[in-house]
């Protein structure tokens, strides 16, 4: 069969022969096995509820071997044996061109060059799932490739429930992830609820089909270390032979070397799964793998030594790095970590003094002696970040729930006041009152021709936007848009693209609208061919995440989730081809709400008509909210767009003077 007749067929007529398992394959953790007996029969009632009558007696067996050996039913059987990688739009068989385009964004999501456990469906985190199993893959594809411009396909939690008449005007596509009743959005939750086959963990945009590769984590990061060397240095100062300090290389964490070598310092790297290490020393994003704590001490002082700007991985526990770099007083400038501690105790986080092979039988065997060998392992990483933050490095958590479960171990990382932490978030210190709060936040697009040539016009045409927009900008958002120009111009030759041909930038509103617009008018004259427009769930108006995105927020609604469900909603019916709610994402289960868009633009005036009201809002709801918040830079941001938006008008809140609070018999 071609691959269109595959697509289109959904679940084969015939049933296919059992799959080994690719020995090569990088295979995601084995859960944890949670379920009752009676619970793992409902799990494989579940599965078989895709297949036909006659298939069950075979496939149930298979089915329960699965759920033993992996925690999961993955149907591996049902795989297709095409390549999964994003082919250019004309290639997949579809009744209109939206399907196409969402077609090929979930086929990259699940790319091998891309995802970080294909055969499993998950794209990065360790367990950030495009799909729950392959029997949902093959009914998602058949069904978008049957749909017309007035259907829409409801998505629950990987499983397509159905294509349903709507219009032209609705989204193609409406996603939700793990959307749980709240007293049920506890870790053991998902393990359960995701074992039996009902819900999954769609990060951000792995659930949504919005993933790019790296690259998108790598800008974010490149602009969080760029600026956090800002805060460090002194004016003038280079940050050749500055160390940062990091660990995880898996998935999104996998961005960090090649952050590091934009930002111009030393970067290492620590990641325990030497798999996931080798595969960002091939791809291009580490440039040295070093596994002897030895040679790694005499190649950093030797990079210091010659002001250095290099990328190492090292193939072991963090821990052990930052003891014996303080041990041999090897000054790190900048701390973080970016394991997946939003899944400490299914491979997100690995303990010190155990193998990996070792950790993972562990995760399955015996999760007790798991969770309190990872949680003595937490406490002994904030002790030893403690002794370097003590000579004067910065630390910072980088989003992804250190602090707190460092805290929840019992680890030393409370400020004074026994609330908060003593290290700031990322977003708290840079990206917040730098970024979101003026509204900068990742832009990104894929070239759907899957044509280079495509990729280097748009980033042309984001360029010149850019430089034309910061003739006339305020002085507040001058760096903003500057290191933005500095990086779409040198974007090429640091070789971001992983799969798709995508690119990503941080724009205003502003800037994303004049982009948009400019690339729909291309598109239009025929000079590139349709591009998807979308961003990461980590922006200005997406994600409400007490802990990570809304962590500068300080009028008590940090905890609320009113601004991403509102996000989705809105963006809903002011053009998105496809949208996404989910629960969980970079910080974990129950922790956060987060929502992202897809936006086909295909030259139309329709189209220019939808980016223009989509994006406007997609910023400006986050702004605004923050400007209620009180947060200066929103006030100063959110006030500047009322003045160029007659018809947007926000309530802004007023300062109350703190001699009046401090008077008050409370």
């Amino acid at each position: 069969m071609t691959f269109q007749d595959q697509i289109k067929q959904g679940i084969p007529a015939k049933l296919p022969a059992a799959q080994d398992y690719p020995l090569d394959a990088n295979r995601a953790p084995k859960r944890k096995d949670i379920l009752t007996k009676a619970e793992k029969q409902l799990a494989v009632r579940n599965a078989l509820r895709y297949f036909p009558k006659a298939w069950h007696s075979e496939l149930a067996a298979e089915f329960a071997q699965e759920l033993n050996d992996f925690g999961r039913i993955y149907m591996y059987r049902f795989k297709p044996d095409y390549s999964i990688k994003a082919r250019p739009i004309s290639e997949y068989p579809a009744h209109c061109q939206q399907a196409a385009a969402i077609m090929l964004m979930i086929d990259n999501n699940l790319d091998p060059a891309v995802a970080q456990h294909p055969e499993e469906l998950i794209t990065y985190g360790g367990n950030g799932g495009v799909f729950q199993n392959w029997a949902q893959y093959r009914l998602t594809m058949q069904y978008l490739s049957e749909m017309h411009s007035d259907q829409t396909l409801h998505m629950y939690s990987g499983h397509p429930m159905g294509l349903f008449p709507s219009s032209v005007e609705a989204p193609r596509v409406i996603v939700t992830n793990g959307m749980m009743i709240p007293n049920y959005s506890k870790p053991d939750d998902w393990e359960r609820f995701n074992a039996l086959g009902v819900t999954q963990y769609g990060q951000m945009t792995a659930g949504s089909y919005m993933y790019i590769g790296p690259q998108g984590i790598v800008h974010g990061t490149t602009i969080t270390v760029m600026n956090a060397f800002r805060k460090v240095l002194q004016q003038g100062e280079s940050s050749k032979g500055k160390i940062f300090l990091t660990a995880g290389l898996g998935g999104m964490s996998g961005a960090q070397p090649k952050a590091g070598n934009i930002a111009g310092c030393i970067t290492v790297c620590a990641e325990v799964n030497p798999k996931a290490a080798i595969k960002r020393h091939q791809q291009g994003w580490v440039d040295e793998l070093i596994d002897s704590m030895d040679a790694l001490i005499a190649r950093v002082k030797q990079a210091q030594a010659n002001t250095e700007v290099v990328s190492i991985a090292y193939i072991g526990n963090v821990v052990e790095v930052w003891e014996s770099f303080y041990q041999s007083d090897i000054f790190v400038h900048l701390g973080s970590d970016q394991t997946s501690l939003h899944n400490p105790w299914s491979g997100g986080y690995y303990p010190v003094g155990v193998s990996y092979d070792e950790a993972n039988r562990l995760i399955r065997d015996e999760p007790e002696l798991f969770k309190t060998k990872v949680q003595a392992t937490l406490k002994r990483h904030a002790e030893a970040v403690n002794q370097h933050t003590a000579k004067g490095t910065y630390f910072f958590d980088y989003g992804n729930a250190f602090l707190l479960e460092a805290s929840r171990a019992g680890g030393d990382v409370m400020a004074d006041n026994g609330i908060d932490f003593k290290y700031p978030s990322y977003v708290q210190d840079i990206l917040g009152p730098m970024c979101f709060d003026y509204g900068f936040g990742p832009f990104r697009w894929v070239c759907t021709s899957g044509n280079a040539d495509d990729l280097d016009k748009t980033d042309a045409i984001a360029a010149a936007v850019l430089k034309q927009i910061m003739r006339e900008a305020p002085a507040e958002i001058q760096q903003q848009m500057q290191d933005n120009i500095t990086w779409i111009e040198e974007a090429k030759q640091n070789k971001l693209v992983v799969g798709s041909q995508a690119r990503i930038l941080y724009a205003d509103a502003e800037g994303r609208m004049k982009i948009a617009s400019a690339f729909n008018d291309a598109i239009a004259r025929g000079e590139i061919g349709p591009v998807v427009l979308g961003r990461d769930h980590h922006d200005v108006s997406g994600t409400d995440s007490p802990y990570r995105e809304t962590s500068n927020i300080y009028d008590g609604s940090r905890f609320t989730a009113d601004m991403a469900i509102h996000n989705v909603i809105g963006d809903s019916f002011r053009g998105a081809t496809w949208v996404s709610i989910h629960n969980g994402g970079g910080v974990g289960w129950g922790e956060v709400i987060n929502g992202g868009f897809g936006l086909l633009l295909d030259g139309s005036a329709d189209a220019d008509r939808r980016l223009k009201s989509m994006l406007m809002f997609d910023v400006n709801n986050g702004i605004a909210r923050r400007s209620w918040a009180r947060n200066a830079e929103a006030d100063f941001a959110i006030k500047r767009e009322m003045a160029r938006t007659p018809k947007l008008k926000v309530t802004l809140a007023n300062r109350v003077d703190e001699d009046i609070l401090a008077k008050l018999p409370l």
